[in-house]
């Protein structure tokens, strides 16, 4: 089946195209099975290494569960700060008022051009007992949440003001047509419209946030999931099998999120608000003619 953008495989084709995936599979394994036998060598597949995560309930319940929760915690905190804050600012930039449009320009290019763990090493800063008065056992927990919620939602603010102007431009004329403000066209008719266009890059941004905590843990001393590693190595001398295990807790923590989304996308869809466009994860250029990384679904 061919589209605009996709044509059919012919036979010579799909030929070339198995023999690339067979050599893809071949060159992988390789490299697997040099990696095994590398770290079997070095006794890093030995089960005292990995025994401890089924056989001692303490790996979990002193130091992966609670790492993990500070995880959720720090996480869910700037996402349910950032959203909302990224919303606002992506609206102030669609704003008729030009004081308006350069104050959030300006806001959000300035915090989206500094890197995140500069916005937390300067919140920790911020946050010293010669400033304010934070306690010293969660000031790296709310420096790291003030940095997240600073960056992303100035990245945040580019996706909704992408996922907006992706839109038709006739909703907007159809909306004044009838009498309504600006305001209520934004919060009745555009941004419903505009939510299922900008999920699949919110998702991705709500990733990032939950995975961007572990830079706390590395220079900050905050105990998220990451930083546990420490710990856990220096009981049971196994550095490799932790990193391994905690992996897989961010691997099956950010797949229940992106399913989640997914589904919710699937329910959005389906009742039938949207427009069919996509806003990619790159929003970094948005002209005044449109929205960079929006596409239309064929």
């Amino acid at each position: 089946m061919s589209s605009v953008l996709y044509d059919t495989p012919g036979p010579k084709a799909k030929v070339r195209n198995w023999v690339y995936s067979g050599i893809f599979v071949v060159l992988f394994g390789l490299v697997l099975w040099w990696a095994l036998s590398l770290m079997g060598e070095k006794g890093q597949l030995d089960a005292d290494k990995w025994t401890p995560f089924v056989t001692d309930s303490q790996v979990w319940t002193t130091y992966l569960i609670p790492g993990l929760m500070e995880t959720l915690k720090a996480g869910a905190l700037a996402m349910a700060i950032a959203l909302p804050l990224g919303a606002l600012l992506g609206i102030g930039r669609l704003s008729d008022h030009a004081g308006v449009r350069a104050a959030v320009g300006a806001w959000v290019e300035f915090f989206r051009a500094i890197p995140v763990l500069m916005l937390m090493l300067f919140s920790s800063a911020l946050y010293a007992p010669q400033l304010m008065d934070v306690p010293s056992d969660t000031r790296p927990f709310w420096a790291v949440v003030t940095g997240l919620v600073l960056y992303n939602s100035a990245v945040i603010a580019e996706i909704v003001r992408a996922g907006v102007l992706s839109l038709p431009k006739g909703q907007a004329e159809a909306a004044k047509a009838i009498g309504l403000r600006k305001g209520q066209t934004m919060a009745y008719v555009l941004l419903p419209q505009a939510v299922t266009a900008m999920l699949p890059a919110l998702v991705s941004q709500l990733v990032v946030i939950l995975k961007d905590t572990a830079l706390g843990g590395a220079l900050l001393g905050f105990a998220e999931l990451l930083s546990m590693n420490r710990q856990i190595a220096a009981n049971y001398s196994n550095t490799i099998a932790t990193m391994f295990v905690i992996a897989l807790i961010y691997i099956v923590v950010n797949f229940a999120l992106t399913t989640l989304a997914s589904w919710l996308e699937k329910r959005l869809r389906g009742s039938k608000k949207g427009t069919g466009a996509v806003v990619e994860g790159d929003v970094a250029e948005v002209d005044a003619g449109g929205a960079a990384g929006v596409g239309k679904a064929p």
